[in-house]
Order: C-alpha cells, then sequence, then structure tokens
C-alpha cells in the first residue's frame, strides 16, 4: 500500500488542529442558528390560498395572475372562487383563506384590525357598473324626463348581484340615501354571468356591477348594442355620504376610440380593492404578495394614471409593514442578487445573523491560541518523560553500565517517538528543540563515569 506523502499528512493534522480549535465555537454558533430557525420559521409554506370572486370577474383574473407571480418563487397560489368580498372577507376572519380581495365599505376597521386583519395595499379602482336596457330607460324618460340618477332605478327590474358579493348591502345603503325601500322595488340576486345573460336578452331592465374594468363581463355590455352605462350625475355627492367611494369620469373614447364609445365622459362612483391578509398569515408570503401587486397593480388604466397603485392612502385597515415597504420604501439590495429562498433566509434572520457576528469577534480570539497549544502540546508532552530520564541519570543510575544503558535505551526509543510526530512547519522549531533537549540528556548520561568497584582478591 503507498503510503500517504507527509506534506499531505502534516496539511491533514492542521486541518485537524484548526477544526478541533474552533469546534466549539462553530457548535455554540450551530446551535444558536438552528434554535433561532426552528423559533423564527423563516421559510415560509410552499402553498397559500387566495380568495378571489365569480368566474368573469376581475379579481378572478387578477388571481391567475398573482398565482404565476408567486408560482416563480417555488409558492403555488390555491384560488379560492367566491361570491364577492364579503364572502372573502367572511373567509378571512375565519382563517380558511390567507389572503383576499376585498373592495372599500365591506371591512369593519376596528373589529377587523382588532381581529387581526391587515392590508397589503389598495390595489386598484373597482367602479360600480350600472347598466341599463336603452329601451327600458327611453320608456322612463318620456315619462319622467332624464334618466341621470339612481332614483330613476325605482321603476325597473333590477339585479344588486348575488348575497355575498357586497353589492346588494352596497345598493342597499345607497337606495336608503335617495329614501327608496329596497322591499318596493323588483330586485333579483343572479351570479354575474347569469345576469348578464338576462340584461342581454331582456329579462331584467338594469344590472348593477362592481369589478375592475378588466371584467369580460364589464367589457362585453360596454360594446353591446342596446345597453347603456347610468352616467351618475350625483357621484360628487354620493363620496360625501360614504367615504369609501371615490367619483371618477370613464372617459370619452375609452372602450372605443373609433366608434367614439362612449360618446361623453360619464360619472360614475368606484371603491378600491385591497388585498387583505392575517397577522399569522406567514410575513415572507405577505411580502411576495406585495411585490407581486407592484407589477400587477401598477400601470395605468382607465379610471388611474401610472403608478397610483398599489398604494397605502386609501386603505381601510392599517397596512402591514411588507405592504409599506414594497410600495413606499426600497426593497434591501441582496432580494435583487439573491434566489427567493435565500433573500427570504437573510430578511427573516439578520437579527440573528448580526448578533453571531458581534459575539464571534471577540470569541474569535481564543481559536489561534487553542490552536497553538494543541501543536505545541504534541511536542510537550514528551518533556514529562525526558525529565523522568535525566532525574535517574542525576539520582545515579547512569553510574552502573546496565542502568546507563537502560537509559540510552529509552533515550533511543523517546527520539524514535519524537521523530514520528507532526506539525505544522511554522512549529518545527519547537520538534527541533525537543530532539536537541534528547541529544543534550544522552550526551550527560554518556558521559557519566562508571563507580569504582573493590580490586581486592580473593582470599586463596
Amino acid at each position: 500500500m503507498k503510503a500517504v506523502p507527509r506534506y499531505l499528512k502534516l496539511l491533514w493534522l492542521g486541518f485537524r488542529d484548526l477544526i478541533a480549535s474552533a469546534g466549539p465555537l462553530l457548535f455554540l454558533v450551530a446551535g444558536v442558528l438552528i434554535a433561532a430557525y426552528v423559533y423564527l420559521k423563516p421559510q415560509p409554506p410552499q402553498t397559500v390560498t387566495l380568495a378571489t370572486g365569480p368566474a368573469g370577474s376581475a379579481d378572478a383574473e387578477f388571481g391567475q395572475r398573482y398565482a404565476q407571480a408567486l408560482q416563480a418563487s417555488g409558492i403555488t397560489v390555491r384560488l379560492r372562487p367566491t361570491t364577492g368580498s364579503v364572502d372573502n372577507l367572511q373567509l378571512l376572519r375565519s382563517g380558511e383563506v390567507d389572503v383576499a380581495f376585498v373592495r372599500g365599505g365591506s371591512a369593519d376597521p376596528v373589529a377587523d384590525e382588532q381581529a387581526g386583519l391587515t392590508s397589503l395595499g389598495a390595489l386598484y379602482y373597482e367602479p360600480l357598473w350600472i347598466f341599463y336596457r336603452l329601451e327600458a330607460a327611453k320608456r322612463l324618460e318620456a315619462r319622467q324626463g332624464p334618466f341621470d340618477s339612481l332614483a330613476d332605478l325605482k321603476p325597473l327590474h333590477v339585479d344588486v348581484g348575488q348575497h355575498g358579493s357586497g353589492v346588494p348591502d352596497i345598493m342597499e345603503r345607497m337606495f336608503s340615501a335617495n329614501r327608496i325601500a329596497m322591499a318596493q322595488m323588483r330586485l333579483s340576486h343572479q351570479e354575474p354571468g347569469a345576469a348578464t345573460e338576462a340584461l342581454l336578452v331582456g329579462r331584467i331592465d338594469a344590472l348593477v356591477l362592481a369589478s375592475a374594468p378588466q371584467s369580460p363581463l364589464v367589457q362585453r355590455l360596454l360594446r353591446s348594442p342596446g345597453i347603456g352605462l347610468l352616467d351618475l350625475r350625483q357621484a360628487e355627492a354620493y363620496t360625501r355620504i360614504f367615504p369609501f367611494f371615490s367619483a371618477v369620469d370613464l372617459p370619452r373614447g375609452i372602450v372605443d376610440l373609433a366608434a367614439d364609445q362612449p360618446s361623453q365622459d360619464v360619472s360614475m362612483l368606484a371603491a378600491t380593492v385591497s388585498l387583505l391578509t392575517r397577522e399569522d398569515t406567514h410575513p415572507a408570503l405577505r411580502q411576495l404578495f406585495a411585490q407581486a401587486a407592484q407589477g400587477i397593480h401598477g400601470g395605468a388604466h382607465w379610471f388611474n394614471g401610472a403608478r397610483e397603485f398599489p398604494n397605502t392612502r386609501t386603505s381601510e385597515l392599517p397596512v402591514s409593514a411588507e405592504g409599506d415597504r414594497a410600495i413606499n420604501g426600497t426593497p434591501p439590495f441582496w432580494q435583487r442578487y439573491l434566489p427567493f429562498w435565500a433573500s427570504n433566509l437573510i430578511e427573516r434572520m439578520w437579527l440573528v445573523l448580526g448578533g453571531l457576528i458581534v459575539l464571534l469577534l471577540p470569541l474569535s480570539r481564543i481559536v489561534p491560541p487553542l490552536y497553538t497549544f494543541r501543536v505545541r502540546r504534541r511536542v510537550f508532552r514528551w518533556y514529562a518523560r525526558l525529565r523522568e530520564v535525566e532525574a535517574r541519570a542525576d539520582a545515579g543510575e547512569a553510574h552502573e553500565p546496565e542502568g546507563r544503558q537502560a537509559l540510552l535505551e529509552e533515550l533511543d526509543q523517546l527520539d524514535r517517538v519524537v521523530d514520528r510526530i507532526a506539525v505544522p512547519l511554522s512549529y518545527a522549531d519547537e520538534l527541533y528543540a525537543l530532539r536537541h533537549n534528547i541529544a543534550a540528556v544522552r550526551q550527560r548520561v554518556q558521559a557519566r563515569q562508571p563507580r569504582e568497584h573493590s580490586t581486592q582478591a580473593p582470599p586463596r
């Protein structure tokens, strides 16, 4: 079997001594990191549930975009279709979902804050679309004049949305402000797709939808012949009565410039939709959703300019630290260069890592002395044996031939042992000093004179 080269042996011994010297410090660091990892749980769950809205709504479309955005970071987003904001809010309160789209005016700012719900920011305007059949409006105009207020809907058959969507509650408050009791009206509560079909075929006269303009149902109704959009001239007054509303205008020609559709600006009401979450949702997931919102909702659209959304100005609930930093702050530089798992680990454990660095600076000073002690101990341990040989020689054992021979043999054995000791080259002087001292003791032993023996002749 081929012998291991001496330089490799020296290299291995130096590495072993270094590990042994720094071992206690390494065990301390590893223990602190493991304990912090278990306690802080920096890595998020691999799945998260997002409550969206009914099929065909803008919230359902946005949910798909969030799922694609988080998939890039290895997170699977389970989309939970719902009837709308009220249903989303109930699921969020009960803990059945982690994140949800909720329209302004649906949450209870005091109770929901106490229940641990927070906002990741307001995402976009969700206008209140009041579509009607033009033929029904013409009949009313012939009897009572211009068709331009919510009160004009009273004689019509109106669908005000599903229970759980939040739209029926909003409409009840708005009708009440007009001194109209919903019990006196012909109302229906269909899901948006069925209600759209009913309006197009004439089974109902008007339809109220709360959805972003990206909704396929809204886009279809805006382009359908025979369907009009109510120009709510009292929009500004409603914003004073219901603070969660904002007055917005649908610009002339925004739907179709070539067809000049709509042919004039349309006054509307819009609430902001916020992305709400629970305080016990993992911070890394809140961070990912808030960052994804920047790309999904940051552009200009029909009712807002670029970078107006997401924002923290119109949120009814407190904005979480992750949402505020994503919207108003600057992400840490390491997020631009590290994968999600690594940047998240630093993000969640930076305090522990910083504390360890502060702790290691003074503790690391004990490693070089420990290393020096281990290497020198390999040499110095044999001085005890050498001193013993020297003491025996001084005690007179070297004066006897047998004793001197035993001492010399022991010194030779010690020399052979020392010859097999391997130390780093920087400590070779310690080894040579030991060998020199062995040689010095050997000379002293050899220099001892034997005792004089009696020469008297034996009797004859």
